[in-house]
């Protein structure tokens, strides 16, 4: 019985000390305006969500993400000068592209 009375009490000390380096995860970012005309949008709806393929025609690199009606947005990122984003695909319907 002591055996597992030691065994429950090292499982909890170990629990609580990893519990307290557990760092909390930060919250994504709140899209912000609706991204310039120079991040180009190609939205392609489905039976089941839609695609959209971006190119950034802006003259400097843009972080952006897809904001989507009943349905999780994307997540923000970095679209260099001159690129384009592969396809994306989104379960919901197209809202915008805000600029994060």
């Amino acid at each position: 019985m002591r055996i597992r009375h030691a065994l429950v009490g090292a499982l909890a000390g170990t629990a609580l000390a990893l519990g307290s380096l557990a760092v909390p995860a930060q919250a994504a970012p709140a899209a912000g305006g609706t991204a310039p005309a120079c991040i180009k949008r190609d939205v392609t709806y489905t039976d089941q969500g839609f695609w959209v393929y971006l190119e950034n025609t802006c003259l400097r690199s843009m972080t952006i993400q897809v904001i989507v009606n009943d349905g999780p947005d994307g997540p923000c990122f970095t679209l260099a000068k001159g690129y384009t984003a592969a396809p994306f695909f989104y379960k919901g319907t197209y809202a915008r592209t805000a600029v994060c």
